[in-house]
């Protein structure tokens, strides 16, 4: 299919747009991705800071959180008294932890901001298809993030039955702040939604004359394809969300059985419903969802090898096709995560073995980034700093997700620190890695000014260390048995408390956490050069010189710095594939797309 050619030019007149129009309720794509980046980093940072009081509680059981313990106390009432996470207050901690990181920030940063700022630039498009239904997408997110945000401050609190709330405790629990987060995650799918529609409209319809599937760059076909598995995962979701919702509210039991007992008295309600329910529908999106996060990154890692090896990305059609299978493979896997739900064998065997075989395709894309490398004149720049250390750390979270994928050992390690180590790795020094990198590389053609290399290195090295430091004794103390969610971080499981106990805890393993607490607050401390860098260069970077300072190219390094409104003064005509680097006989060693032959 040939992509429809832009019947207009931009080099018309444009009336210039006041500041709430241009910056407040925009329809222009690169203004949409910068306000899904901004927000999406400023709930980052707040799902981080949750996570930092979460370790001291668990470093410090009972001790007052320092420096901020005050504060939590004047915002939070009596679940933060003295200024000590109390138990509750953890829990509502660890809930919005996962539900911020995964559904506020990561997926709204890689899809949201990347994917809406590069998608159209990459196509040779003026535009999303739908330019107002982007914009909606965005306030449905903001809105979804404030009902969320302002759920801490509600009587009883935000929300306390995990970032999965699993029924009958998810409905069980006295507070009204389950309520807001079922209203929160409606409000963000259907944020998605919109989303996903616009992408797969636009990638499908707009792309620039000459630009055939296999010239769209890696990275389109990346978020092309987590369009999909938005648009098809998340309805069930969606629809689970009202339907618990409803348990909450209205006395209806979709997903309370018969039976239930609630502090030790039989629950008033009519009993029918399925727990195990809700766990379908939502693992049949939260499975897919891993791949919402990791496929974007993968799309950037790409962009960044090819660029700065100077060499195409090898084995371009087999990456393609892994990451098609890929997006099909991740609908069969979804109960793997519920082996110890009284599954019978046979259904084990089937999950078993479609997680076995969708690390095929994982594998053939890390397989094509490692072999791309061979032979490169690499130049180590700090994006390319943060994907060559994506590469290691996601082979970590994907070799050690394995275990978790056979049900004889899932048993063993099924809601241990093993599971937060394996899935950390994947997100955090992978997806997070690749999404700083992409920030560091297509800084300068948002802003026209490059972000400094200096302090690009100290952050890249900082949390490096830092990572792996907070990660890998995750792995020692889920195989010594240390469960997750515990606020007390398992000290009533230790042999301290428990000296005659077989299989308890050891000392060692308790210390761990104290090591880990203060590798969090390196990592924190690492992120301060970024934060600094960030804002600084926004003003007072380099200049890049150039339109193209990297030398790439791809169709978005070929328009003016920022782009105008309509992206190009003319369509483009797209003569070649995305990664002619190094071409035998070119005056250059790069030939954008654009280049007539």
């Amino acid at each position: 299919m040939h992509a429809i050619p832009h019947p207009h030019v931009h080099e018309e007149h444009h009336e210039e747009a006041g500041f709430w129009s241009k910056y407040v309720f925009s329809t222009d794509h690169k203004i949409i991705g910068i306000q899904y980046g901004f927000t999406a980093l400023c709930f980052l940072f707040f799902g981080f800071c949750l996570m930092l009081m979460m370790r001291w509680q668990i470093a410090h059981p009972g001790v007052p959180v320092p420096l901020v313990g005050p504060l939590l106390e004047a915002l939070l009432g009596p679940m933060a008294a003295k200024g000590i996470v109390s138990n509750d207050l953890y829990n509502s901690f660890g809930a919005m932890h996962g539900t911020i990181m995964v559904f506020l920030a990561i997926v709204p940063l890689a899809f949201g901001a990347f994917g809406n700022y590069l998608v159209p630039l990459q196509i040779g498009a003026p535009d999303m298809a739908f330019p107002r239904v982007n914009m909606a997408s965005y306030q449905f997110y903001v809105l979804g993030g404030v009902v969320m945000f302002f759920s801490f401050f509600i009587p009883g609190g935000a929300a306390q039955a995990g970032w999965t709330s699993y029924p009958p405790l998810a409905v069980a629990v006295p507070t009204m702040g389950q309520t807001f987060w079922l209203l929160g995650m409606v409000l963000l799918i259907t944020s998605s939604l919109l989303g996903a529609v616009n992408f797969i409209a636009t990638v499908i319809q707009l792309r620039a004359p000459g630009m055939t599937w296999m010239r769209l760059p890696f990275f389109v076909w990346a978020q092309f394809v987590t369009a999909f598995l938005l648009l098809l995962a998340f309805p069930p979701l969606e629809a689970a969300g009202v339907l618990q919702l409803m348990d909450k509210v209205a006395g209806t039991s979709f997903f309370l059985p018969t039976g239930l007992a609630v502090g030790g008295n039989l629950a008033n309600i009519s009993g029918g419903g399925s727990p195990l329910l809700w766990q379908h529908l939502f693992w049949f999106l939260a499975h897919p969802e891993v791949y919402v996060l990791i496929l974007p990154a993968m799309g950037v890692v790409c962009e960044i090898i090819a660029n700065n090896t100077r060499k195409p990305i090898w084995g371009y059609k087999s990456l393609v096709y892994a990451v098609l299978t890929l997006g099909f493979l991740s609908f069969i896997v979804w109960a793997h995560h519920m082996y110890l739900t009284g599954m019978g064998i046979r259904i084990a065997t089937f999950f078993q073995t479609t997680t076995m075989i969708i690390s095929i395709p994982s594998v053939i894309i890390l397989t094509c980034m490692f072999i791309s490398l061979w032979g490169g004149s690499i130049r180590f720049n700090t994006p390319m700093l943060f994907v060559m250390a994506f590469l290691p750390m996601f082979g970590i979270g994907g070799l050690t997700g394995l275990p978790l994928g056979f049900s004889y050992s899932d048993i063993h390690l099924h809601d241990t620190y093993y599971v937060i180590a394996h899935f950390h790795y994947i997100v955090a020094p992978g997806t997070i890695f690749a999404l700083f990198a992409g920030i560091y590389f297509w800084f300068p053609k948002a802003t026209g000014r490059m972000m400094s290399e200096f302090w690009g290195k100290v952050h890249f090295w900082g949390s490096l260390i830092f990572m792996n430091l907070i990660f890998q004794p995750m792995f020692a103390q889920g195989m010594a048995g240390m469960l997750r969610r515990m606020a007390d971080g398992g000290a009533n499981y230790s042999t301290a408390k428990n000296p005659d106990a077989i299989g308890g805890l050891s000392a060692h393993m308790m210390e761990l956490h104290t090591y880990i607490l203060w590798a969090a607050v390196g990592l924190a401390l690492a992120q301060i050069p970024f934060i600094i860098n960030f804002f600084w260069s926004i003003s007072h970077g380099t200049p890049a010189g150039s339109d193209n300072p990297w030398h790439s190219t791809t169709l978005e390094w070929q328009t003016p710095t920022p782009p105008p409104h309509g992206n190009f003064a003319k369509a483009p005509q797209v003569y070649r594939g995305p990664y002619e680097y190094s071409v035998p006989g070119h005056a250059t060693d790069f030939t954008p797309q654009n280049q007539p032959d």
